[in-house]
């Protein structure tokens, strides 16, 4: 009995025997590695980059019909400031809502006529007119431009005044369009209804396929007849149709719950809903080809569907924060687009038009990423 207990192995060498065989499984696993190793990296470049308050390279639009030292020397001002970027100037005050609109321009400056003449005598008036569609940023501008307005040298004497005139002073006057209460719920609703689709879709179909090759009624589906796009298109239709319910849900509750008006067309809105969630749909199917198992399938719909979707989408933190590199990622990211197109039809009141865009460039992810899942499908069967 002695001799039998001696020849056991030592609880230590168990454990290194484990622990070498746990490591080499580790490292042979691409996924496993992935999520330990390159995901923590990701997400401490994303949080800590992206992750700022600060707006910067606002391109801004200049009505401007004095054309006088002061005026020239504010919009100086502006322009010199890492906040602002002066795109061009105006030539009639009636573009501004349609500029607006547009979401290419973030602030605009409207001087009033004569201004240096008032500013002269003591008061003169600038407008600051923004879209209040997103109140957190359209605020953080406004306060940077009346700032830098009040601390330019035609107001702090650095620049010549006419003797025995009172020092001049400028009054901002705020403009915020579309959103003039500045809630809260304008900016946020587009932006959650994105973050909510993009992830529930992908989640829903990114285990589709998977969980059929851990069953094992994917040899089952590989020696039948049926065409991959048609195994493709059976697996996500059912998940289109509660996709379409959730929406329907979603904006219901906006609306009667959250008090977030559909300015624009309800049709036009759930018209790019449909378009946003196919490319999730997919997205979803595209994970789950490629996916080795469930879990891992879960894991990278959920890192895509909320650590990059938060961060790149512009819903929370403002794209031009990132590095240009992180602003390029953001491109491809689906549920940019939506928001931006969500917001334009939701508080904007845009048509077709104003949005082509956007549809355009998710129209172009759908098919791209169906043509993708199939051939990856096309490859298994093979």
């Amino acid at each position: 009995m002695n001799n039998s207990k001696s020849k056991q192995p030592k609880a230590s060498s168990q454990f290194i025997a484990f622990f070498k065989k746990e490591f080499r499984y580790i490292f042979r696993d691409t996924w496993t590695m992935i999520i330990l190793l390159i995901l923590p990296i990701l997400m401490l470049i994303l949080f800590g980059l992206g992750i700022s308050t600060e707006i910067r390279n606002t391109r801004v639009a200049v009505f401007d019909p004095s054309r006088d030292v002061a005026t020239q020397q504010i919009v100086n001002s502006l322009s010199t400031s890492e906040y602002f970027i002066i795109d061009h100037y105006l030539s009639d005050i009636s573009e501004v809502e349609q500029i607006l609109k547009k979401g290419d321009i973030g602030i605009i400056v409207v001087f009033e006529p004569r201004f240096n003449e008032n500013l002269n005598r003591g008061n003169a008036t600038v407008q600051l007119i923004a879209d209040g569609s997103d109140p957190n940023t359209a605020s953080t501008l406004v306060n940077y431009a009346t700032a830098i307005i009040n601390s330019s040298p035609i107001v702090t004497g650095n620049a010549p005044t006419q003797i025995g005139t009172p020092l001049p002073r400028i009054h901002c006057e705020i403009k915020l369009l579309y959103n003039p209460t500045m809630k809260g719920t304008y900016n946020i609703v587009p932006g959650v209804l994105g973050i909510v689709l993009m992830l529930i879709c992908t989640l829903m179909t990114s285990v589709a396929i998977a969980r059929e090759k851990e069953t094992g009624s994917m040899e089952v589906l590989l020696v039948s007849p049926i065409k991959p796009i048609t195994i493709i298109m059976s697996k996500t239709t059912p998940y289109l149709i509660l996709s379409l319910f959730n929406l329907i849900s979603l904006l219901l509750l906006s609306v009667f719950v959250l008090k977030v008006p559909i300015v624009g067309s309800p049709v036009l809105l759930i018209g790019l809903s449909l378009v946003f969630i196919f490319v999730c749909l997919s997205l979803g199917v595209l994970i789950s080809i490629i996916a080795p198992s469930q879990i891992v399938a879960l894991l990278v719909s959920a890192v895509i569907g909320v650590i990059l979707t938060l961060m790149l989408s512009g819903m929370i933190f403002p794209i031009e924060n990132l590095p240009l590199v992180l602003q390029w990622l953001a491109q491809i990211i689906p549920a940019k687009w939506f928001i931006e197109a969500a917001r334009n039809v939701m508080i904007k009141g845009a048509g077709i038009a104003a949005i082509a865009k956007e549809l355009t460039v998710l129209g172009g992810m759908a098919l791209f990423l169906l043509a993708l899942s199939v051939k990856k499908f096309n490859k298994r069967i093979e």
